[in-house]
């Protein structure tokens, strides 16, 4: 169905016998309303003369309207219109100053001023011969414009082979807005000896075609296709081009295979002059209940390393039909990655590898049935080591089998069961412990006592834990147990006032807050440790019943935290205009369960916990969180952070990061100032151009500043960076991009991209838009994909 909002109804002008037709519906329902004394409103339906495309098999049923000055001619045999001549049928229109149709070939010839407006495809000329219902004939000396991609050109003729495929003789092309003064030359334009189009398929093909760019003419092409939309076509994408201080030039030359509507490949030949020929391909599909993809990438011989390079990377996940085993949901995912060796991660930053140093290979069942979910999962990765930054791998999981249970308002009461049964296997040299099995269940009952102002929540906790070893503990034991019951309450106040703040109505609330928890001790030094770590000290974990992650430790406790936060709050919207808040962590007895290598803690008084975040309005905020030692009277750690976005193409982020060292050193933490952005150059000259967007500013063209700079404030040095420039000319658009990622603690990777795009046509040059788009926050490409308009949006 159109998006009749996006019709202009001025230019929709209908022949009259269908608009009295409509009116004549519109009075009969209305009519049949009111005799059935009912004052409901009309219902818009569906109706089969707004199809966005008209089947062959109805074309030659359509009726046909004429319109002119004057009209004669001879009943069912032909019809001559002068002045101001239309012809009607279907989607099809045709204006001229004179118009002949013989109807027992319904063949339409027009001369003088001929327009034809073809499902929204305009062609414009002096002389046209056609048969309307199967589209057959020629047009001379004809301009035209497709509606899907905003293109246009000149042909010497066009000859119209059906409704979907034509042929332009001594043909241009060019996605130029076209301006109306003498001598204008689009920036780019296609010219070619013949230019077929398909806008079923969506697909242009020229031959012995030539590429002309702001006066420089590449030589012929003997066969070169192109997009006439956004969708998707097979063929060899335009090469890719860049250089790097590890591969050197870097060319790319990507094939798209488009194998049906849910599933397409594309392969990847490149060729490094550093390094070799690296094959690269990805296959993606999608079906009702699964989908996924995969890349594999292969290099015969790396002249870098001297040996073979290769990576995979798959994810798939499905859902299957639960009625047979009685579930309500049963769902599965594999994630499947692996490369050849440790050093893949630091010499090709441009593979999925580059996100971490885990390789994560996990195949996971999910299933629900009511209160009840579990997963039986298999977890295994692979460790990419680096001598100067050694990581301890973490334990794989061959199985995983959870079950859980929730059940919520029951008699006023929460309850929670969460079991969990898993087998752990890692590398006992880099783990020094033994490998062995967990069964580990944690039950809960809560009751909330809530009201509009105040709510108060016990708790009870029981946790108990199950381990059998492949080899004996310290102590000689082959197994072990752990049971901890811990209780908390959480409770809390919220206040509400009327408040006015610069001159703005607010509605302020301040929310007091204290939490609880006792958990008496249990001796753990001699349980391996899997899978817990200390958590972080923030606002998500500070009302939390245990200090750690994981299920191999549960600290004792009997703290109470207490806390306060204050927000103002839209009373229109309802939107949160900023939000402050204090907590701080009260500990009546040591914390004597610790990981291994660390020491109980002994600080009866926690950091102070501060944090605010500040939406004053959309164009700009700040966030910050410090945690403050009152002992030391400094901060151990710092992050604050600021954005400023005061519309489209204009953002500038900003971040200050502190961490101190856990152990006093001359280095006094990590410091680190993080700034990215991306703003149009012409606003300094005054050309802010905010209502005609990219590339429509005052003189046609806009400059684009991007980038983003990691700056460590103790080592002085750049981390990582990105520095580009980007130009917007409305059809074209011009981009380079300085990249540098560190890739260890004395390695970096420095590269440049050059990119030059023909807007709905082609692209030249390395894309740096990934790059861009994970670097720069809120960073918006400048032409972002559409959907082709209805033909209804350029219908006369």
């Amino acid at each position: 169905m159109p998006d009749l909002t996006r019709v202009d109804w001025r230019r929709c002008r209908p022949p009259l016998p269908l608009a009295l037709l409509t009116l004549a519906l519109l009075q009969a329902q209305g009519a049949s309303a009111q005799d059935a004394g009912l004052d409901a409103p009309i219902t818009l339906k569906r109706t089969p003369q707004l199809l966005e495309t008209i089947p062959k098999t109805q074309r030659g049923e359509l009726p046909t309207f004429v319109d002119g000055d004057r009209i004669s001619g001879r009943t069912d045999l032909e019809t001559v219109v002068e002045g101001n001549a239309s012809l009607r049928r279907g989607d099809t229109v045709i204006h001229a100053d004179r118009l002949e149709y013989y109807q027992p070939e319904d063949l339409a010839k027009a001369s003088g001023n001929v327009r034809v407006n073809q499902a929204g495809n305009v062609y414009e000329g002096p002389q046209l011969e056609l048969k309307l219902e199967t589209f057959e004939g020629f047009f001379n000396k004809v301009h035209y414009r497709f509606l899907a991609s905003g293109g246009q050109g000149d042909a010497e003729r066009i000859d119209f082979v059906d409704s979907n495929v034509s042929i332009a003789r001594q043909g241009t092309y060019t996605t130029c807005r076209r301006e109306d003064y003498p001598g204008w030359m689009p920036a780019w334009i296609l010219s070619a000896a013949t230019l077929t189009t398909d806008t079923e398929e969506n697909v242009g093909v020229a031959t012995d075609a030539r590429m002309s760019f702001m006066g420089i003419t590449t030589p012929p092409f003997p066969s070169l296709s192109f997009p006439l939309s956004n969708d998707r076509k097979s063929g060899f994408l335009p090469p890719t081009i860049g250089v790097s201080s590890v591969n050197g030039v870097d060319v790319t030359v990507p094939y798209y295979w488009n194998i049906a509507p849910n599933r397409d490949a594309t392969f990847y030949p490149e060729l490094m002059g550093k390094r070799g020929i690296n094959l690269g391909s990805e296959f993606r599909y999608l079906e009702k209940d699964y989908s996924g993809d995969m890349r594999v990438d292969y290099m015969p011989t790396d002249s870098l390393r001297n040996r073979k390079r290769w990576g995979i990377w798959t994810n798939h996940t499905q859902t299957f039909d639960p009625k047979p085993l009685g579930l309500d949901l049963l769902s599965a995912s594999i994630r499947f990655n692996r490369v050849s060796d440790d050093d893949y991660w630091r010499d090709f930053t441009r593979t999925p590898s580059l996100t971490t140093r885990l390789l994560s290979n996990d195949a996971s069942l999910n299933w629900t049935k009511g209160d009840w979910n579990g997963v039986v999962r298999t977890l295994k990765y692979q460790t990419l080591q680096y001598d100067l930054s050694p990581i301890i791998p973490p334990y794989d999981r061959l199985p995983q089998i959870t079950a859980n249970y929730y059940k919520y308002d029951w008699h006023g009461f929460d309850f929670s069961l969460n079991t969990d049964y898993t087998r752990f296997r890692g590398d006992p040299v880099q783990q020094r412990q033994p490998n062995g099995e967990r069964v580990y269940a944690q039950a809960a009952l809560s009751r909330p006592f809530l009201t509009p102002g105040t709510f108060v929540v016990p708790k009870i906790q029981l946790h108990t834990t199950s381990y059998q070893f492949d080899a004996p503990l310290a102590n000689g034991a082959n197994s072990a147990s752990r049971t901890v019951p811990t209780f908390s309450l959480d409770s809390g106040m919220i206040f509400e006032r009327d408040a006015s703040f610069f001159g703005r109505a607010f509605r302020q609330t301040l929310e007091p807050r204290a939490f609880y928890v006792y958990t008496p001790y249990r001796d753990q030094s001699l349980l391996p440790n899997y899978d817990s770590a200390a958590n972080d000290f923030n606002f998500a974990t500070v009302y939390t019943e245990n200090a750690f992650s994981g299920n191999d430790r549960i600290s004792d406790s009997n703290t109470l935290t207490v806390g306060v936060t204050s927000r103002l709050i839209d009373p229109e919207s309802g939107a949160e205009a900023a939000r402050f808040g204090v907590a701080q962590r009260l500990r009546f007895k040591d914390q004597r369960v610790t990981l291994p290598g660390t020491t109980a803690v002994t600080d009866r008084v926690s950091d102070l916990l501060f944090g605010a975040q500040i939406n004053w309005t959309p164009r700009w905020s700040v966030d910050g969180t410090v945690q403050y030692n009152p002992d030391d009277h400094k901060s151990t750690r710092t992050a604050l952070s600021a954005r400023y976005n005061p519309g489209p193409y204009r953002n500038i982020s900003a971040a200050y990061r502190y961490q101190a060292n856990s152990t006093p050193t001359l280095n006094d933490g990590n410091k680190s100032l993080d700034v990215s952005w991306q703003w149009p150059l012409n606003d300094l000259w005054g050309d802010k151009g905010k209502d005609l967007g990219p590339g429509r500013g005052q003189g046609g063209g806009r400059w684009y500043a991007v980038g983003r700079l990691n700056y460590s404030l103790q080592d002085r040095k750049l981390t990582d960076g990105v520095l580009g420039l980007e130009y917007d000319g409305c059809c074209w658009i011009g981009r380079v991009v300085l990249e540098r990622l560190t890739t260890g603690q004395a390695t970096a990777n420095t590269r440049i991209m050059f990119q030059l795009e023909f807007v709905g046509f082609a692209a030249i040059g390395a894309s740096p838009m990934r790059t861009l788009t994970q670097n720069i926050q809120r960073y918006q490409p400048l032409r972002q994909p559409f959907v082709a308009p209805s033909r209804f949006t350029n219908y006369d």
